[in-house]
């Protein structure tokens, strides 16, 4: 009786005892998933008080409880479950989307930018738009360039249709590591799962470990898979946040074949008051005709505020035309910044403001 057997090995009780810490991480993670999402339902109810819903999740629970747990056990387990979930939504809490899995870059951003907002994942760029425009999150952060591949497309194009204002940026270093199971010996790994792009981004240290690299959908939902299924001679490249956030070894820093590269976000708001930042952005395009751009460009050198980035992408809306993005560094508070932008309004077709925010320092 000292001994079970599984998966064709016999385990012993320290083998056992890793196996219920590893369960005991993943109910810890998906409960913190379910208060996430009962955070979100917050902005849907009149109150935090639900007493038909708390009886309806109860009951499901009731139902459902199988096998050794007893039925009165699942009971009190959810109440308490319930009764903290009613205790986040009273609280003041901030809520920020980002894009991908727990794990992903865009949540090492958010928590840089403010480490008391609540990260809340989403599938796609265009969930976080909608639902801090929908008011069912505070914050928005996005990707909007990286030194390696330049603008990301379709943040760009939903900047120019948003209605949203930006209160901010950061300026993330990427750095990758390469992370196992703790059970994994790193001489046995065959297998990286990670996204396509940052495979192609780590060459370097898939030829020279002699390993596959296998394309994975999110960095960080590759992470969250290998501590979810546990593939032998495996491994992921993702953040060393993922590592942390997952229960995952690094096993090597830094793998990245280009040392340097960092990504800019923004973070994005519904409501966001315009603050005495250092740095301004809009959108805007011109007429079809010779000089036209550099007309407005001259509105900025005339009084010498300094730009810092200028970048065009096709408009969707009028084919042929292109739409502009335009960083400079002066503050909304200053009247010939006001000026110059009245000025530059009256000679656009497209004109929008994006927001005043604080400049973010250059990584280190």
């Amino acid at each position: 009786m000292g001994k079970t057997h599984e998966e064709g090995r016999l385990l012993d009780l320290s083998d056992i005892r890793k196996r219920i810490n590893m369960l005991d991480f993943e109910i810890l993670k998906l409960l913190n998933s379910r208060m996430e999402y009962a955070l979100r339902t917050k902005c849907f109810k009149a109150s935090v008080e639900d007493l038909a819903r708390e009886h309806e999740v109860i009951e499901y629970i009731r139902k459902h409880s199988q096998g050794l747990i007893q039925p009165e056990f699942c009971k009190n387990l959810f109440t308490d479950v319930i009764s903290e979930s009613k205790r986040l939504q009273c609280e003041d809490l901030k809520l920020i989307g980002f894009q991908g899995e727990h794990g992903a870059f865009g949540e090492v951003a958010a928590r840089q930018f403010n480490r008391e907002l609540i990260c809340i994942s989403c599938a796609e760029f265009r969930e976080v738009f909608e639902a801090v425009e929908n008011g069912l999150l505070h914050y928005g952060v996005i990707p909007i360039e990286s030194t390696l591949g330049g603008l990301v497309p379709d943040v760009n194009e939903f900047l120019t249709e948003t209605i949203l204002v930006i209160v901010g940026e950061v300026k993330l270093p990427i750095r990758y590591c390469l992370m196992t199971l703790p059970e994994t010996d790193p001489r046995e790994i065959r297998v990286v799962y990670s996204h396509p792009q940052v495979l192609s981004h780590c060459q370097g240290v898939l030829a020279r470990r002699k390993v596959e690299g296998r394309p994975y959908y999110d960095c960080g939902a590759a992470a969250r898979m290998l501590m979810r299924e546990r593939p032998e001679a495996s491994a992921v490249i993702a953040s060393g946040f993922a590592a942390e956030f997952y229960n995952l070894v690094c096993v090597e820093e830094g793998v990245e074949d280009y040392p340097g590269n960092f990504t800019r976000f923004l973070i994005l708001t519904h409501d966001g008051e315009q603050i005495n930042g250092t740095k301004a952005s809009l959108v805007f395009s011109t007429d079809h005709r010779a000089g036209a751009l550099f007309e407005i460009l001259r509105e900025f050198a005339d009084v010498e505020i300094n730009l810092t980035k200028i970048e065009s992408v096709p408009n969707r809306n009028d084919p042929g035309s292109y739409v502009f993005f335009l960083d400079f560094d002066g503050s909304i508070k200053d009247p010939v910044v006001l000026a110059v932008l009245e000025r530059v309004k009256q000679k656009t077709r497209i004109f929008k403001f994006l927001g005043c925010y604080p400049a973010a320092g250059n990584p280190a």
